[in-house]
């Protein structure tokens, strides 16, 4: 896609109604948009529509300023809750680690082919281990050990760092600590995890362990924004591969970090690219 080419996206759900796509698709046609990408989603059970729409911003008669007040008569006549993306619009990442590498090594090299439409300001860890591959990528690494006693201290400097740095989006990758529920409010489906199995299944810590203890047959990986709840956040990517009594636990360590890399490079991807909705707890992905 042409980088100069500024295209914006409409994510919206709303109570299900005839003629909801006609309507917003005749918002944009009468207003010289061209759409680009259009793809939409009815839970009948719950009579909700999903919906999100990409049309390109050249020729479109108003500017991007004016977009929103034009956006929230009709939003309001469906009683949806929407936002509004630009393709320009780069999301700033914070990566969290602790001392296993394999799913930020996926991000960074990812990020350095251009495969991601993102700036990385900072890496933070409660570790050292890591900054040396930091350094390599010229990224800002900030080592915060964490302890019980200075837990809700170092919380406060994360969030000073992560302001300081413009960020909006939070990668847990592989951050071996659990955030406090105060620190999560402020950043509600801004921060992603991934977790070693295939939710909910064996949620907690030790999850290879538990799957080798129950003999499954596949094992999996999960990425999920994150709530208070531990492990119980909206699902956003997810990933299994197969095993036997044959694999021991290291096995199943070294088949699912395959896994983690995988699936939380995929949900970084979703979350920018602005084609995830969550709604009551779930999460819609349009991909």
């Amino acid at each position: 896609m042409d980088e100069a080419r500024q295209i914006a996206v409409l994510l919206l759900t709303c109570p299900d109604r005839k003629g909801l796509v006609s309507r917003l698709s005749h918002f944009v046609y009468e207003r010289e948009g061209n759409i680009l990408d259009l793809d939409e989603h009815v839970d009948a059970e719950a009579g909700r529509f999903f919906i999100r729409v990409a049309w390109d911003m050249d020729g479109f008669t108003l500017g991007r300023d004016k977009l929103t007040a034009a956006i929230t008569p009709l939003a309001d006549e469906f009683q949806a809750s929407w936002s509004i993306h630009f393709s320009d619009e780069v999301a700033r990442v914070a990566l969290l680690v602790s001392r296993q590498d394999h799913c930020l090594q996926e991000i960074l090299w990812r990020h350095q082919l251009g495969e991601f439409a993102i700036d990385i300001p900072l890496i933070v860890s409660n570790h050292e281990d890591l900054a040396p591959l930091a350094a390599q990528h010229s990224i800002p690494f900030h080592h915060l050990p964490v302890t019980a006693q200075t837990k809700p201290a170092q919380e406060a400097k994360l969030q000073d760092l992560l302001v300081n740095a413009r960020v909006d989006t939070v990668v847990l990758a592989r951050y071996m600590q659990i955030l406090s529920a105060a620190f999560v409010a402020g950043w509600q489906n801004r921060i992603i995890n991934i977790h070693h199995s295939f939710l909910p299944a064996f949620a907690g810590s030790d999850p290879y362990r538990q799957a080798f203890q129950r003999g499954v047959k596949v094992i999996g990986a999960t990425s999920h924004y994150v709530t208070a709840d531990l492990d119980e956040g909206p699902i956003i990517e997810q990933e299994i591969t197969r095993i036997s009594h044959r694999d021991s636990v290291p096995d199943l360590k070294r088949k699912g970090r395959d896994l983690e890399r995988l699936v939380l490079a995929r949900a970084l991807r979703l979350h920018t690219e602005s084609r995830v909705i969550v709604c009551n707890g779930k999460t819609i992905v349009f991909d």
